[in-house]
């Protein structure tokens, strides 16, 4: 690809990523083409040399690409975007000029161990940051993982959905929801262990539901009896097997944390 194309393409991407609204399926198309021109003239991943102004192009056409993939829901694709990047954020730190969506993507990086439960990676990939402490710690964008990390260790679950609305980025609540997810079922296992039934209203507030209609809605794919009338939920339960059940999880889940505490430690 020769490189007035490239740039063409580039200032295209830039333009349908940064209109109000992005352009998501634009973007799309135009990365796809932008990652094979990248391919192409030896900058993904970057081999030999290249002048500063073309490493910067590529970095930033990567990290759009990162953002593009949390906008589309897409983990995998943002995954891949991250690996990518590596080559920018360390080899070539000491060359390019700081990228102001570097510490995003890490903080999304961070977030997105979270959501996969890769606790020991979390705290690895926190440790080999290029920043001490206390600048993690001024960060918001990496602070917010690091709180997020540190209540669902707490079991302040609360906190954790009071974060999405101080998420310092807006492709975060895609994280931060992704974890309520988890959150809530691991919340109506122990519901359904300790009581028969619940006012809605209270099955709500357990769960964190802001409306009824998504609490209906959950409580049907778990396959609980809703009483409108009365205002109840039922939690079905098979005879002993089913009060068993919780039991196993609780024990799967504390040796689950134990083995990845010993892969911190």
């Amino acid at each position: 690809m020769a490189a007035h194309q490239l740039k063409s393409l580039y200032e295209d991407l830039q333009r349908s990523f940064n209109g109000g609204p992005s352009d998501l399926k634009r973007c799309g198309t135009l990365l796809a083409q932008l990652k094979m021109g990248l391919i192409e003239t030896g900058l993904l991943p970057p081999r030999g040399e290249h002048n500063l102004d073309d490493l910067v192009v590529a970095r930033d056409i990567l990290e759009i690409g990162a953002f593009w993939s949390i906008r589309t829901q897409d983990v995998p694709s943002f995954d891949r975007y991250f690996s990518q990047l590596q080559n920018f954020y360390t080899d070539y730190s000491s060359i390019l000029p700081p990228s102001k969506r570097e510490y995003p993507i890490r903080g999304l990086n961070l977030i997105r161990l979270l959501t996969q439960n890769r606790i020991a990676d979390f705290h690895t990939t926190l440790e080999s940051l290029p920043l001490p402490a206390d600048a993690i710690a001024d960060n918001p964008y990496l602070a917010h993982p690091v709180n997020l990390e540190r209540w669902l260790m707490e079991g302040s679950y609360s906190k954790v959905w009071n974060a999405r609305e101080e998420a310092p980025a807006e492709e975060y609540k895609f994280f931060v929801d992704s974890l309520m997810g988890t959150i809530r079922n691991e919340i109506a296992s122990c519901e359904e262990a300790a009581y028969e039934s619940l006012p809605l209203k209270d099955a709500a507030t357990l769960l964190f539901f802001p409306k009824q209609s998504e609490l209906l809605n959950f409580a049907q794919q778990r396959g609980w009896q809703v009483n409108p009338t009365a205002g109840t939920v039922t939690f079905v339960k098979k005879g002993e097997e089913k009060i068993e059940i919780p039991k196993e999880k609780l024990i799967a889940a504390n040796l689950a944390y134990a083995r990845e505490l010993e892969q911190i430690v």
